[in-house]
């Protein structure tokens, strides 16, 4: 019996060590991100020394190099997971154009990823885009050397000059071709009759389709095309090409998304056929492929259950009309620092921490769909998944199954000691189907394959008016958009959910994770779609 109280006694006795070692560095990661906190200075090079960085940049590339040497100094173990290849890459110089005429003006404008520069300063006349086969004959000698208005208005996505939408256009000129005969009939139909008194038949519309003439405007020998685009601009890439690009038939023509309101005042001045000219200069540039991109994947490893993880990051690539700021460079600078702070408090946690900075979320998730795929083996020792992916606003607040709310809740106690300001709130979250598709962020294939993946809810609690429709994609998700209180803090709070979660002598449960998708709670019936 004495024995047994020994044994009791010494396991106990490890267990108070063990917590008091964790309450240690705790306090160590609330102390040191309060007063040394590091989170702009990483936001400060992914943003304005290293800038935008579409995967199959050079700018990608940098940033790569960067984290990967951080995560080192930082004395952390680093792994770059090769996820794929771009047959070419792509780089973004500066860009500049304005209106040349009685009242000139400097045009507002932007072009996607992966499409056509200018051929240095390049001028020219303006035109409308045709729509019918007869409308481009009588003007095809008119389209050398123009810059053509084409309708629609910008999503952010190029015009697709693949050989099926080349086929849809086709499709649709023959369409435009036959309704422009019944209209020629109702014009003439309406001419006889001009004294009758009739009232005229209306005109069928033509089917409107952006770039209808595309193929047969470029091989005319115009400048490039212009279309309407709402404020702030944004613009993506070339989806629909990208994969299949090679270097010796890359795009001919920039692809120009101007400010609507410009837009409105040239396509006035063009119908009305004033003579003005358009001059740009658009330094989009492409590299020779193929071009390998990676996700940096930064290791603290466990120290008793190294083959079980917790995983913590954000996506490392962002679109380059701004800086990525608030997406995504908010989310890697924010997990950076917590790896940092948890390295630099002495933390030795009992399962292996993984940092990683996703390549290619943009790319429809590209790098943690590559990663689950690859590391099957490792799902079921994942004990959670943090994905920040939502903006530079303040984490507030997480919600978690009902099996989870004791650990969280013991992890989650030093939080509201950090800042009186931003209280933080723990919630029962009410399980959900489990995912069948990819959504929108890194987080999901995770949740596919049954993992429990995580985001920290956030709020706008000091009301600066932040608005993440107003930089997602845009011109304007720069460095200043992040608030430096916000992600600072955030940082803090990740530090100390990641670390507490990985300390714990045992896996988070799954238990109510997803809820059943198959039946209602009320009869079992399948749910039907609506």
């Amino acid at each position: 019996m004495k024995r047994i109280f020994s044994l009791l006694f010494v396991l106990v006795g490890l267990m108070a060590h063990s917590y008091a070692q964790t309450d240690l560095v705790i306090q160590k990661i609330i102390q040191i991100g309060t007063v040394e906190n590091q989170t702009m200075k990483h936001l400060d090079v992914l943003c304005n020394q290293i800038g935008g960085r579409p995967v199959g940049s050079s700018a990608y590339g940098d940033a790569v190099v960067w984290a990967a040497r951080q995560f080192q100094a930082w004395g952390m173990d680093v792994y770059l997971d090769e996820v794929g290849e771009l047959p070419v890459g792509f780089n973004r110089g500066p860009w500049f154009g304005r209106l040349l005429g009685d009242d000139p003006m400097t045009l507002h404008f932007a072009t996607p990823s992966y499409t056509a520069g200018t051929k240095g300063i390049q001028r020219g006349h303006v035109l409308i885009e045709p729509k019918t086969q007869r409308e481009f004959e009588r003007m095809k000698g008119k389209l050398n050397g123009a810059w053509v208005l084409i309708s629609g208005e910008s999503n952010g996505w190029p015009i697709d000059f693949s050989v099926k939408a080349n086929r849809r256009r086709d499709s649709i000129i023959a369409q435009n071709n036959e309704i422009e005969k019944k209209n020629d009939e109702i014009l003439r139909e309406n001419w006889m009759n001009r004294s009758a008194n009739l009232p005229p038949k209306e005109l069928i519309p033509l089917t409107e389709e952006p770039g209808l003439f595309y193929r047969q405007m470029v091989e005319a020998g115009i400048h490039g095309i212009i279309q309407s685009a709402p404020n702030p601009i944004r613009v993506l890439y070339d989806r629909k090409n990208v994969n299949n690009m090679v270097w010796d038939s890359l795009p001919q023509i920039p692809d120009i998304k101007l400010d609507e309101n410009q837009y409105k005042i040239i396509e006035r001045m063009a119908r009305e056929r004033q003579y003005f000219q358009l001059e740009f200069d658009i330094r989009n540039h492409f590299r020779p492929g193929p071009i390998a991109y990676h996700t940096v994947i930064g290791i603290i490893k466990g120290t008793e259950f190294p083959n079980e993880y917790v995983i913590m990051g954000g996506h490392l690539d962002a679109f380059d009309v701004a800086t990525g700021a608030a997406d995504n460079a908010a989310g890697v600078a924010s997990a950076m620092e917590a790896a940092r702070l948890i390295m630099k408090a002495g933390g030795k946690p009992k399962r292996s921490i993984l940092v990683c900075l996703w390549a290619g979320e943009e790319f429809v998730l590209l790098g943690s769909t590559s990663w689950v795929a690859k590391n099957n083996d490792k799902l079921q020792s994942i004990s959670a998944m943090f994905n920040h992916d939502s903006g530079p606003t303040v984490a507030s607040s997480l919600s978690v199954p009902k099996p989870m709310l004791n650990d969280f809740t013991s992890i989650c106690r030093p939080l509201n000691s950090i800042n009186p300001n931003f209280p933080f709130t723990l919630k029962e979250a009410t399980p959900r189907p489990k995912p069948k598709t990819l959504g929108g962020t890194d987080a999901s294939p995770f949740l596919m394959a049954g993992v429990p993946a995580f985001h920290f809810g956030t709020e706008d609690i000091d009301g600066l008016d932040f608005s993440y429709q107003e930089i997602w994609h845009t011109e304007r998700d720069t460095y200043d958009k992040c608030p430096a209180n916000y992600m600072n803090h955030t940082s803090i709070v990740t530090a100390v959910v990641v670390y507490g979660i990985a300390n714990l002598d045992h896996l988070l449960s799954r238990e109510n994770l997803f809820a059943p998708d198959d039946k209602l709670k009320d009869g079992g019936k399948a749910k039907g779609k609506k």
